[in-house]
């Protein structure tokens, strides 16, 4: 929740006075869902938590017609300080994200080998198809209305996503000759 929770107070800090559907429109807009764990479906869970928490203050609820009621939030100063704090320690921390590929790659032996090759292989196709759609992304008319370093992050991430095709065909290919996985087989 450190992600979400830092992604929306900086949002509403950035866009305040700003609606709820706001917070999540942008955070779907910038896929934040995909490369931050943000899920769309907790923005509107962590608003709320983030208002009983005093770090955000609720200004104003309106409905209009038969939609639901917009509430609109501001940023308070314990908000501004928290918001803060998880910058700066997610600038100048590392932390891995936890990757369900990683608990299911300790247990390589427990697949056929030829499995094992072809889904390392299909996963390097689906990171290249992902490379393709952010590469779209980044040349749309609507990613020029975007700050620059959105495009910087989505260039971290392709480049992240590289350097993983490579490995799995290096890896298939090893798993594909034999290479045994033990010392002493």
């Amino acid at each position: 929740m450190s992600a979400t929770r830092m992604m929306i107070l900086g949002l509403v800090q950035w866009m305040q006075p700003v609606h709820g559907y706001d917070v999540r429109r942008e955070l779907l807009s910038w896929s934040a869902d995909k490369w931050a764990n943000v899920q769309p479906g907790s923005i509107y869970h962590g608003l709320r938590k983030l208002s009983e928490e005093g770090l955000l203050r609720e200004v104003a609820t309106e409905q209009v017609g038969a939609r639901p009621a917009r509430t609109t939030y501001e940023i308070t100063e314990k908000g501004v300080a928290e918001f803060e704090s998880l910058l700066r320690n997610n600038w100048w921390n590392l932390s891995g994200s936890p990757d369900p590929f990683m608990a299911a790659f300790s247990f390589l032996p427990a697949l056929p080998r030829e499995e094992a090759a072809a889904a390392l292989r299909s996963r390097a196709m689906q990171l290249e198809a992902g490379n393709k759609q952010l590469a779209a992304a980044m040349a749309a008319d609507w990613a020029t209305k975007k700050p620059v370093y959105v495009n910087w992050m989505w260039e971290l991430a392709m480049e992240r996503a590289e350097a993983e095709i490579r490995w799995c065909s290096r890896v298939a290919g090893l798993i594909e000759a034999g290479t045994a996985y033990f010392p002493g087989q």
